[in-house]
């Protein structure tokens, strides 16, 4: 068994930014790529103690000295991957755009992270998680009934953004290793945030899905598939949609209904039953009298509580970064035994090291730490 990881051997250099940015390079290293951040001098507050800086050596670069970005260039020059967090222009005023450093590398993949892509009239705009979400009309769907919640900024930074970008990423080299050029990648969490609730636009297409929360088969709006609180105030999560699943949670529960599983006539009555039983024991209870059945019901867990859960444990989901649980890298590789996550690197900790490691003589390094091009914390 391998310890590399399947990214082994592939060159990323992530340019410091926010959210969805270092979440994908996170992903690429723990998975074996050769990743490093290059950080503006001083960092980003917004970007500290985050945990997706993990796993990855850290390097102080001013992007407004010539001599620094010639730095970024000269890595780039042997680089297979670099991911822009910026807003479009930026890069390019720096001198380190897409056409910048394709004359020095064709074969380099130039990935860009943006919230509403390289066009459109909303390009420019400033935004998060909430209003990328909110425009693709993913943040419809997430909350109660009375109003639209973010989901935390899963929806567009993560979901919308690191991983779509990741896929085109690795679509990018795929498709180097049949042209053998590189090519840019145009990643926006507005579009990465539409592409995620596709069923949903099409269920809604289709007359199946109505354009209001908490009335839908997957929103709470039928019983049986909700959260419900117990004695100890405490949730569990019910989801058996199947009906031999369905009628499995009824006999554990000891309910029966005269309606069928899908009639909403029966819904108030069946979510009344639900909450009525729930009630009565503490969720603990409830979660070990449901383990090993087919009813589909798990304790809803809070962040303190998930890590130590028995079969989480025993797939290793979570490793210990500096005395916090925290999960590794998903998906698994029978193949690869992927080292645990390491550390956050402090900002520029690694700079006079990698560069070393880069070909940079001491003496190159020396001159630009004395220009203030580079930084070595």
């Amino acid at each position: 068994m391998s310890i590399d990881g399947p990214l082994a051997g592939l060159s990323v250099i992530e340019l410091g930014g926010i959210g969805p940015g270092p979440f994908a390079a996170m992903l690429l290293a723990e998975l074996g790529a050769d990743v490093v951040r290059i950080d503006r001098l001083g960092g980003s507050p917004l970007a500290a103690d985050s945990a997706i800086n993990r796993s990855r050596p850290n390097i102080a670069v001013n992007l407004k000295d010539p001599e620094g970005v010639a730095v970024v260039r000269r890595l780039a020059a042997e680089a297979d991957v670099l991911i822009d967090p910026f807003r479009p222009g930026v890069a390019e005023r720096l001198g380190l755009g897409p056409d910048d450093l394709a004359e020095l590398n064709p074969r380099l993949i130039y990935a860009r992270m943006t919230g509403y892509g390289q066009d459109g009239p909303w390009a420019l705009a400033a935004g998060h998680d909430i209003t990328y979400a909110a425009l693709s009309g993913a943040l419809h769907l997430s909350g109660p009934a009375a109003k639209p919640m973010p989901a935390v900024n899963i929806l567009g930074d993560y979901a919308g953004g690191s991983l779509y970008l990741v896929i085109g990423i690795l679509a990018a080299v795929h498709d180097r290793e049949r042209t053998g050029r590189g090519q840019v990648i145009d990643a926006a969490m507005v579009d990465g945030a539409a592409s995620i609730i596709s069923m949903f636009y099409a269920l809604f297409g289709s007359g199946r899905w109505r354009d209001e929360r908490g009335v839908n088969l997957l929103d709470g709006g039928v019983p049986f598939y909700d959260t419900y609180q117990c004695a100890d105030g405490k949730w569990l999560a019910v989801g058996p949609l199947e009906p031999a699943f369905w009628a499995e949670l009824n006999g554990i529960l000891g309910v029966s209904f005269v309606r069928e599983q899908y009639d909403p006539a029966g819904f108030d009555d069946m979510r009344e039953a639900y909450a009525a039983a729930f009630r009565t024991r503490p969720r603990d209870e409830w979660a070990e009298l449901f383990e090993g059945t087919q009813a589909c019901v798990a304790p809803v867990l809070g962040l303190a509580e998930a890590p130590q859960h028995p079969h989480l444990v025993a797939r290793g989901t979570f490793a210990p970064v500096n005395g916090v649980p925290v999960p590794r890298v998903a998906p698994r590789f029978p193949a690869y035994q992927l080292p645990d996550p390491t550390p956050e690197r402090p900002v520029g900790a690694d700079t006079t090291a990698y560069l070393r490691a880069r070909g940079f003589t001491a003496r190159e390094i020396r001159e630009l730490l004395a220009s203030g091009a580079i930084h070595q914390s």
